[in-house]
């Protein structure tokens, strides 16, 4: 294992091999030479990722095959509840560790991919955090995550700029900036770039472990005041999965030298399984949470995924499916009661709208109901929310800040008791709303678009006026294929059609048509509309319901280059 005294200065064994990577035993880079990735790909930092692999890749295996058995037993009939055998810890009174004063105020957060640019302008955004993400909003090829690693470190040591020359404009940090988040990717998702002992590694071990090496020192100094780095946590489903993640943090903090719990890290609500567990995801990361968020569009995928063998349990058009549903608001209240009794920020959910440039009516209306959103958060206790882009920000702020008044947080103030009596009912209840075919035609126009932009490399990708990431996609794909298994009736419109398989055949290639003619021949060409088209459509109608999208379209990005050009020869 490499000591801590290797984290503080580049060492001799850093030197590159003429054109490849110098890499320790066990490891093997399939992913291209790039002389700027080899410093984040250094020797002692590959020596960091490969040791969190072998020391915890049996914990993910379990982990992983835990969740398998829950998916059975859910297939099964079972539905999801609160775990009998924890519940001393869901009944117990402890707080989580104090939060650090460097991240007390979150009222408004901004998260995109790990792009130069956007990270320039959401540190510069005006928000409190910024989260910087290696997930949903990325599509994950060895060029986006490694020049992900690069920017991060200029962001971190701030000296990262761009140059954008259709602009002739030069972008810079201003000297105030947003606290700096990173989100790894989920458990589930491999790095088929770097083999560890002759295996894909995990790529959330990968993202962390990379990112934490080469920067928690520079980052305890400019942006945690003493504490860091910060996390956002995705796509967790029981606390075994937290508590594999807190064993990360304890490693690499012993490792650095610095004090156990300066790590700090939100964790997403965003499986059903999960809303189960939330009390005892923070116990587990007691040392190192700083909150929960309700990432609710991720919710409503993991709703449908959970319920895919209960024909009982459809849910109406995605856009019906807000936080006025009885189950959405539960889980927003029972979220916000869990934290501030144990001490951390209770985040609210995305605002996802872009502002309308060339239609100012159309853009108050939408800012309108941004403001009602948020209002609902806030007065419901709240510490704070996300957006999606820069134009919301001031909006939210004015929201949150007349709420809140002085104060940085609602931790101490609103304790939602009243949430205490929410049920496993309450937390299921079967959503209400219709099923219409302009539903259909919406979920299957946004997922193709989508899958198209992420598999050209863009994961974060504005459709409609709303900036989309793979929730959305995701959403769109478990909902079509809900509707197609159980062969529902669209009741919204009046038409009362069942969807088969024969109707959706012509709303894909009717829906084809219309992206067509809004982005052009050219670009449709030019594009991957027509593998993006294959991909969504067989992941619609598969007799067994794929777990994530970007698993399968992943295979598409991974290009593995020989190794003699990518790795110590």
């Amino acid at each position: 294992m490499v000591g801590f005294e290797t984290f503080l200065e580049p060492s001799s064994t850093e030197r590159k091999t003429g054109m490849a990577y110098d890499l320790p035993e066990g490891v093997d880079i399939r992913g291209k030479y790039d002389a700027e990735f080899a410093k984040i790909l250094s020797r002692d930092a590959l020596q960091f990722v490969a040791d969190l692999q072998r020391e915890l890749r049996n914990h993910i295996k379990y982990a992983t095959e835990c969740r398998k058995e829950a998916k059975m037993r859910y297939n099964n009939g079972t539905l999801p509840g609160f775990d009998p055998a924890t519940k001393y810890i869901r009944e117990r009174e402890w707080v989580c560790a104090a939060v650090p004063p460097a991240v007390a105020d979150r009222r408004v957060e901004i998260t995109g991919p790990v792009e130069r640019k956007m990270i320039i302008n959401a540190l510069n955004s005006g928000a409190k955090v910024f989260m910087a993400d290696f997930e949903d909003a990325l599509s994950p090829s060895w060029e986006n995550l490694m020049r992900g690693q690069v920017n991060l470190r200029d962001a971190v040591n701030r000296t990262i700029s761009f140059h954008d020359t259709a602009r002739n404009r030069v972008y810079k940090l201003n000297d105030q900036t947003a606290k700096l988040f990173v989100r790894p990717r989920g458990w589930h998702l491999p790095e088929s770039h770097i083999f560890i002992d002759g295996e894909p590694a995990t790529g959330c071990l990968v993202d962390f472990g990379l990112y934490f090496f080469h920067n928690f020192k520079a980052f305890r100094r400019t942006q945690g005041e003493g504490f860091g780095p910060f996390f956002y946590l995705p796509k967790m489903e029981h606390s075994r999965e937290a508590k594999i993640w807190n064993n990360v943090f304890e490693r690499a903090e012993r490792l650095a030298g610095i004090e156990k719990g300066s790590i700090r890290a939100t964790v997403l609500i965003e499986t059903l399984p999960a809303v189960f567990q939330m009390d005892e995801i923070l116990y587990e990361l007691r040392d190192h949470s700083v909150g929960l968020n309700c990432g609710r569009w991720d919710y409503i995928f993991s709703y449908v995924k959970t319920f895919q063998a209960h024909p009982d349990r459809l849910l109406p058009d995605r856009v019906l499916v807000g936080m006025t549903q009885h189950f959405m608001r539960s889980y927003s209240d029972l979220l916000i009661r869990t934290c501030h009794r144990r001490g951390v920020h209770a985040m609210g959910g995305m605002a996802a709208q872009i502002p309308i440039r060339d239609d100012p009516v159309a853009n108050e209306a939408a800012l309108e109901l941004v403001r009602k959103d948020k209002l609902r958060e806030v007065k419901a206790g709240h510490d704070g929310t996300w957006a999606a882009h820069p134009g919301l920000i001031p909006a939210i702020m004015e929201v949150f800040t007349n709420s809140m008044g002085n104060k940085v947080n609602q931790i101490h103030t609103v304790k939602r008791e009243d949430a205490a009596n929410l049920t496993e009912e309450d937390l299921l209840q079967r959503p209400r709303g219709v099923r219409s075919m302009d539903g259909l035609r919406l979920n299957t126009r946004v997922g193709i678009q989508y899958l198209a932009a992420w598999l050209t490399g863009t994961g974060s990708v504005p459709l409609y006026n709303l900036m989309e990431d793979a929730a959305t996609a995701e959403i769109s794909r478990v909902q079509n294929w809900q509707w197609l298994k159980y062969g529902v009736e669209l009741d919204g419109d009046g038409l009362g059609v069942k969807v088969t398989r024969e109707l959706f055949g012509r709303v894909v290639d009717e829906e084809m048509a219309r992206i067509e003619k809004e982005v052009g021949q050219e670009k449709l060409k030019k594009g991957m509309y027509k593998e993006a088209c294959k991909i969504f459509t067989r992941q619609c109608t598969t007799p067994i319901l794929d777990d994530f999208l970007t698993l399968d379209a992943y295979n598409r990005i991974v290009i593995h280059h020989p190794k003699g050009s990518s790795s110590r020869l």
